[in-house]
């Protein structure tokens, strides 16, 4: 009798063993590419840690990046298929790289900041015209630079008038805490990180200058073209994450902190409260709205960040938002009852 439950386990054992290897077989790789510790990238955390990928079909690898620009860069050698981005990049992208924009994975212009030292923010309040010659430390090619443009032109300043100083966003914290410079372009969640340990605070935003800033969801061209069904899949699970985090807040705040802790940013569950009031994000519905007609909302916002990157010299001709922003694979997911159901599941 022991034998015989021995083989019989024996038999269990190779037979599901064989069948999940058969279910990982089946699945279709695909190369995903994000930056970690942006509330746009929680997303692609909840589907690997809920197993969303594999109810599509797919088993993504990831490439990281610290900012947009070297992520666009780095498709220029196929090194990823689809992912997220500023929209600052992603026109880059367009306009370098032949990148398509597929969908908005969040609006924050309310997160894309210039921030002052506490001691310095009532005298620039005040007289803006103080901030003439200073030192700002940025990373160029971003929103992060896009905001704090439009910010200085809210004061009556250009770029010209001061010092940018080039510097990655983890950078900017280091040197700000070393006591160098009183100005900084950050993004959330580093923002919020130079306001607890460095005595700064928000002087200006992109949204209190007006601008819309969007973050891009993108895909390489040619792998557009070879495989619209591996781009649908994509949107879907992403858009799939977007319903659940607006059914599921405080769950999702909870991961919030899980994932930027995972990429090495702490945060607070208060900070990842800010997060989720000040960048709407949006559903499939709400995707194929601001996307769709001749003249769409994404557009008029990418038409600002094209303006913004011919002025500064960082490309040479300005793409056509038309030209390189698309519903088509909004419309894919839509058009696929099994993918539209996905995407609009908040389960």
């Amino acid at each position: 009798m022991r034998k015989a439950a021995i083989a019989l386990l024996t038999i269990l054992t190779v037979f599901f063993g064989a069948t999940r290897l058969r279910a990982a077989d089946s699945l279709q790789p695909i190369n995903v590419s994000y930056q970690p510790t942006n509330y746009w990238a929680l997303p692609f955390y909840l589907a690997t840690e809920k197993n969303w990928w594999q109810e599509v079909g797919l088993n993504p690898t990831f490439s990281t990046f610290p900012a947009g620009a070297p992520q666009v860069a780095a498709a220029a050698s196929g090194s990823w298929d689809v992912g997220s981005t500023g929209s600052v990049p992603a026109v880059l992208g367009a306009a370098r790289y032949n990148i398509l924009t597929i969908g908005i994975s969040n609006d924050e212009s309310a997160t894309n900041v210039l921030m002052a030292r506490t001691d310095k923010l009532a005298q620039y309040r005040k007289d803006a015209s103080s901030i003439k010659g200073q030192q700002i430390l940025l990373t160029a090619s971003s929103t992060g630079e896009y905001a704090v443009v439009a910010c200085l032109k809210k004061f009556g300043l250009d770029e010209s008038a001061v010092q940018p100083v080039n510097l990655g966003q983890a950078q900017i914290l280091s040197a700000f805490a070393g006591g160098t410079g009183n100005l900084a372009g950050l993004w959330a969640p580093y923002s919020y990180t130079l306001e607890d340990k460095s005595n700064a605070q928000v002087l200006c935003s992109g949204k209190d200058a007006g601008v819309v800033i969007p973050g891009a969801l993108v895909v390489r061209a040619a792998y557009a073209k070879e495989h619209p069904d591996m781009v649908a899949k994509f949107l879907a699970v992403y858009e799939h994450a977007v319903r659940w985090e607006k059914a599921h807040p405080q769950e999702a705040q909870q991961a919030l902190v899980a994932a930027d802790k995972a990429g090495g940013q702490d945060i607070t569950l208060d900070f990842a409260r800010q997060e989720m009031t000040k960048r709407p994000i949006f559903d499939l519905a709400e995707q194929l709205k601001i996307m769709g007609g001749s003249s769409s909302d994404v557009d008029r916002w990418f038409h600002g960040i094209v303006g913004f990157m011919m002025d500064k010299g960082s490309i040479q001709t300005a793409p056509d938002p038309a030209a390189f922003i698309t519903d088509e694979y909004m419309k894919l997911v839509d058009k696929d009852p099994k993918l539209r159901a996905f995407a609009n599941s908040s389960n």
